[in-house]
């Protein structure tokens, strides 16, 4: 299998348990949930997105032909990552991560792909919106659900809920087998609005927890 990469970079994760750790992010392109283009966003199932996973013209991204190339691809990102902030790649203490994510990642990561990054002494995450059943082995499942669609993907790590969304409460998800539950915050021009529900939510609604894009707090994308 030959995998599409809108972009591979290293930054912070920004959300949810992980939040502040050093990761490579892999943005793989598509998504079953909408096309990625604001002519179809109306008619979309997801209509808030706002992230560009079309097309493979980010920083790092392209065509991989193996699951090893893509893995070994991750894995100089790492380093040069992890270079670049004048640290060392190859620390005992820390164990390389990787998120995988999109679009709908698990549209692409399968089992030679988590075998490979894993070879490459990865743990890895993926985030998904819950639509499609992961291969065995992740390290860290996050799903974000999005609107009417049907969740196949009911245990994990986290689950982490853009809010408000007026056909997917929270209540909706709280007896699913997950170790935490997240609200996100929606983005976009009523965010503070949207922020102070989600925390009168998560005050009420123990064990629901605020989750802040942290990384846009530091000014990272």
């Amino acid at each position: 299998m030959a995998y599409s990469v809108k972009e591979l970079f290293y930054t912070l994760q920004g959300e949810g348990a992980h939040s502040g750790r050093a990761a490579v992010f892999c943005r793989f392109t598509g998504c079953n949930l909408w096309s990625g283009r604001e002519e179809d966003r109306e008619k979309a199932v997801c209509r808030f997105c706002d992230t560009d996973f079309v097309g493979t013209d980010g920083p790092g991204g392209g065509k991989f032909d193996t699951p090893q190339a893509l893995a070994e691809a991750v894995r100089e990102r790492w380093a040069a990552g992890v270079g670049a902030a004048g640290g060392s790649a190859t620390s005992p203490r820390a164990r390389p991560y990787v998120v995988c994510t999109g679009g709908e990642p698990l549209l692409q990561l399968d089992a030679p792909l988590l075998a490979a990054l894993h070879a490459a002494g990865f743990e890895v995450a993926v985030e998904t919106n819950g639509t499609v059943e992961p291969p065995d082995g992740l390290d860290w499942i996050c799903v974000s659900p999005k609107s009417t669609a049907p969740l196949k993907l009911t245990r994990g790590h986290e689950l982490k809920l853009v809010y408000p969304q007026a056909d997917a409460p929270p209540e909706r998800f709280s007896h699913l087998d997950f170790q935490h539950f997240f609200l996100q915050p929606m983005d976009g021009i009523l965010q503070r609005q949207a922020m102070r529900q989600a925390a009168a939510y998560c005050m009420a609604n123990p064990p629901w927890r605020l989750c802040l894009q942290t990384h846009k707090v530091v000014g990272f994308d």
